[in-house]
């Protein structure tokens, strides 16, 4: 006490004083609320899901402003004579033709202000923003990629618009054939027909409508290395629940393997959960199968530019991030999809 005393004298003589409280060890005034210091813990932030199709897409690197894709479209083998014993150059009509797409490769970016104060404040901030601000352009992506329609009138502005990337959705479907799209380097080109499978009800996806749909994925795409089911969460989860009669057993049987159980594989083939995508509904495309190394491609510029600017506003830093990416459905015949009936 004769301590704090001797201080507060010193004090109002020299304006100032500071007092060594370490052998004070009754003194109560320093707690929460009353006096104490808050200290803190490294900085992070709650994570986030990145882009799902990246662990299973094709993924290329580019250095252009636009992207051109070619796809052989002709069967090559001589109709006329096709076990070639009787050689005739002058018969038979092979069709080596090609066709191709071009899509622009799209820029997305960011600015994030944050107080210098904050910065020096809070151990760890700077690269955590970095990392989530990350993970934040692989949830635009992801839903970019998924649902935006990049045609002349598009309504999907909030992923990107006629400035965002085809999305998988915006694709037509037909129930009866997949086939490419127009050949050309316009943005209407390349929109190629996916096959579908019609949804037996829009009120949940069934046992029945997967088997229909592994059904509908031609042969030489099954059983490849990236063929996988993606579908939303609550499908999963609604799958897991399904039962084959009031009060009966799980359609999928949870046995307690290290693979994480039931609806991790379906038929043999991975099941990804993906957020960015439909649930049941009409119209809607819960669930699609694919080869996915075949069925999509994602050119990427090789790197993501994040930069900070420390004099552009007064008390600010800002950190500026971009990335340029392009995405295609490529072999359109690789994939197929679950839709809801309207």
């Amino acid at each position: 006490m004769s301590l704090i005393l001797e201080s507060i004298k010193k004090a109002l003589v020299e304006g100032e004083a500071s007092v060594n409280l370490k052998e004070a060890s009754a003194l109560t005034g320093s707690g929460s609320g009353v006096g104490g210091r808050v200290i803190y813990d490294d900085a992070f932030a709650s994570l986030r899901m990145a882009n799902p199709l990246r662990q299973v897409a094709r993924q290329i690197a580019t250095i252009g402003s636009d992207e051109a894709f070619v796809v052989k479209t002709g069967n090559s083998q001589d109709a006329t004579n096709p076990w070639g014993y009787a050689i005739n150059t002058n018969e038979g009509t092979p069709n080596q033709a090609t066709a191709f797409w071009q899509l622009p490769v799209r820029v997305v970016n960011a600015v994030l202000p944050v107080r210098t104060a904050i910065l020096s404040d809070i151990d760890n901030l700077e690269p955590t923003l970095e990392m989530d601000l990350a993970l934040e352009f692989a949830q635009v992506e992801a839903q970019s990629m998924m649902f935006n329609n990049d045609q002349a009138g598009s309504t999907t502005t909030v992923y990107g618009g006629t400035s965002g990337l085809r999305g998988l959705n915006s694709y037509p479907g037909s129930t009866s054939a997949a086939s490419f799209g127009t050949n050309g380097s316009g943005i209407t080109n390349g929109r190629h027909t996916v096959l579908q499978v019609a949804q037996a009800a829009n009120t949940a996806v069934v046992y029945d409508d997967l088997t229909n749909l592994m059904g509908a994925l031609p042969a030489q795409y099954l059983f490849q290395e990236s063929t996988a089911w993606v579908m939303h969460p609550t499908t999963i989860n609604a799958l897991r629940k399904q039962k084959a009669s009031t009060g009966g057993s799980p359609v999928f049987v949870e046995v307690g393997d290290d693979d994480g159980g039931a609806v991790i594989y379906i038929f043999g083939h991975r099941v990804i959960p993906n957020p960015y995508m439909d649930v049941t509904g009409a119209g809607k495309y819960p669930v699609y199968l694919a080869d996915w190394s075949r069925f999509l491609t994602i050119a990427d510029r090789e790197a993501m530019n994040i930069k900070r600017f420390d004099q552009t506003a007064p008390g600010f830093v800002y950190l500026f991030a971009e990335k340029r990416v392009c995405s295609t459905i490529r072999d359109v015949f690789a994939g197929v999809r679950l839709v809801g009936p309207a």
